[in-house]
């Protein structure tokens, strides 16, 4: 106890006197036990046989006063203005420089490893809006993040983290893209030639969930994040694309998804399906975009021969295995011109007629289906053209399967 009045004494007369409970209570908080700073300040001034009730504080000019009642019913205004649903929160708060340096000087100066000024004003204001209502605080992932602004008057700003849902679909209907894709000629600005709606396409399979889900949630914006994606031709089958919905600054939160569901693939019945959808975290948008060495797809192809094949030569390429892909012509003005390396793990073929047949093939990911057909002008080494020796086709394509991430 003695060295400890001995700090206190030290610390005391560097602030000529002038420091309130909480910034001696916190510089203390190695030295002496307490439920909390102002307990410590307080078994400390008794001992001193001083008074610092109502102490001009020389490190935080008294900042702690500011922690009342006006600022909890500041953030309740804003909370009730943005009508805004949380459960988990985490709390940040902007100090003036001057008090931040001059609390750092002082644990600097005594070798004090103590909490900093704006960890304890965080802390505080949690521990407020915890007792008020009831929500935990959450350093990992939150819902929503209060910003106090503590210089001059206080202000309050919240900041609605996203919610992410992840789930599966289907698309049913040729020419739907997965995601809103603008106008060629107005770049999305909206023009006479797409009817002023700034798109290529009337819907995409990211709008045809996404405004449900952001009139429920009352969010500003959606985006969607697929696991790869099938071209604006292709159906998408099986059991479906993995895919996670952003949802930016939702005010509701807490939704009947399998209700929503249901309701979802009724309105859109024969076009998409969504299915198994559940609230994710924020790392699966990066998880399910990214390929590794076992991730497969599965698709079936309607391949169309400029004449008749050597049925005898079918056989030739089910043995296809290494396959090296320069970008295709037809991507290259939004992808990287490179050579690509993927692998062909089965395939398999049914005989339709002289000039076309099925063909079942499961690829590693990212293997361009229609350029290991047509060859893409020799780009894509070995092809089914020169396997059979004629032009070939990819008439129609569907995805059958795409492997979890």
């Amino acid at each position: 106890m003695d060295n400890m009045l001995e700090l206190a004494k030290q610390i005391l007369d560097e602030c000529g006197g002038k420091i309130c409970k909480n910034c001696l209570g916190r510089k203390l908080s190695k030295s002496i036990e307490g439920s909390n700073n102002i307990e410590r300040a307080e078994k400390v001034s008794g001992e001193l046989g001083i008074d610092l009730t109502g102490s001009d504080c020389a490190v935080c000019d008294n900042l702690f006063d500011k922690l009342d009642d006006g600022l909890y019913k500041k953030i309740d205004d804003k909370i009730n203005e943005l009508e805004v649903e949380f459960d988990t929160f985490l709390v940040g708060s902007k100090i003036s420089k001057d008090i931040q340096i001059r609390d750092e000087e002082l644990s600097s100066k005594f070798n004090l490893g103590v909490e900093t000024i704006k960890k304890e004003v965080n802390r505080l204001i949690g521990l407020g809006i915890w007792e008020i209502y009831d929500k935990e605080a959450e350093f990992e992932s939150q819902d929503i993040v209060f910003n106090v602004d503590l210089i001059g008057e206080p202000k309050v700003r919240i900041q609605i983290n996203p919610l992410y849902v992840e789930g599966r679909y289907n698309k049913w209907k040729r020419g739907i893209p997965q995601t809103k894709w603008p106008c060629s000629k107005c770049k999305g600005r909206g023009c006479e030639e797409c009817n002023y709606t700034g798109k290529q396409y009337p819907e995409s399979v990211e709008e045809l969930i996404s405004e449900h889900f952001l009139k429920l949630t009352k969010g500003r914006e959606a985006k969607f994040h697929g696991a790869g994606r099938e071209d604006i031709d292709v159906l998408m089958l099986g059991p479906g694309r993995p895919f996670v919905l952003e949802i930016k600054e939702p005010k509701i939160r807490k939704l009947d998804l399998p209700t929503l569901e249901d309701e979802i693939n009724r309105i859109n019945e024969g076009k998409t399906s969504y299915h198994d959808l559940h609230v994710c975290e924020r790392k699966r948008k990066a998880e399910i975009k990214q390929s590794s060495p076992d991730t497969y797809k599965v698709y079936n192809a309607l391949v169309k021969c400029d004449g008749a094949f050597d049925k005898d030569k079918l056989d030739e390429i089910t043995e296809l295995d290494e396959i090296h892909q320069q970008t295709p012509l037809r991507v290259l003005r939004r992808r990287a011109d490179k050579v690509r390396v993927k692998h062909v793990l089965d395939l398999s073929y049914e005989i339709i007629d002289d000039t076309s047949f099925n063909m079942r093939i499961k690829t590693e990911g990212g293997l361009y289906i229609k350029e290991l057909i047509s060859g893409d002008d020799g780009r894509s080494q070995p092809n089914i053209s020169d396997i059979l020796g004629i032009k070939a086709i990819c008439e129609q394509l569907d995805v059958i399967e795409v492997s979890e991430k």
